[in-house]
């Protein structure tokens, strides 16, 4: 996989998203109805570092699918909207916490205590995507994950 940078502020997934109220429930239900452009699902792509097929895989469309939005000039349905944007904001939180994006990935492929799943397996749906991001709060307050 291609690296995008070392986490410097300029890279960082906050800085790149800024525009966006990822903080705020209301503030995303209100941008993901307008819906986004494919482009943000590209950058998100590369700051995150993950391939573009399985962040599509994660909102529930294929990369075809988002090529085609980008050629025809179309936005994302909102449902798809949302859901990038609460990776978005899963992933600004990652960050933060980790310190990098590189460590918030290798966490999100390391098993629950006492399971078998991975936060990773959890993202392919807006309220598992919620779950993780609980899971992130409980760690940063101190709590084992």
């Amino acid at each position: 996989m291609t690296s995008y940078g070392s986490g410097s502020v300029k890279n960082s997934v906050k800085s790149r998203f800024k525009k966006f109220n990822t903080g705020n429930s209301n503030a995303i239900v209100l941008s993901a109805r307008k819906g986004l452009r494919p482009k943000v699902f590209y950058d998100l792509a590369e700051a995150i570092k993950m391939p573009e097929k399985i962040l599509a895989g994660l909102i529930n469309l294929s990369a075809r699918t988002i090529s085609n939005y980008k050629a025809k000039q179309k936005f994302l349905e909102p449902v798809h909207s949302e859901h990038l944007l609460k990776l978005v904001a899963l992933f600004e939180k990652g960050e933060t916490i980790f310190g990098n994006i590189d460590e918030f990935n290798y966490w999100l492929k390391k098993p629950f205590w006492k399971s078998k799943e991975t936060p990773l397996d959890l993202l392919g749906t807006p309220g598992g995507v919620d779950l993780v991001i609980e899971e992130l709060d409980k760690l940063e307050q101190g709590y084992p994950v």
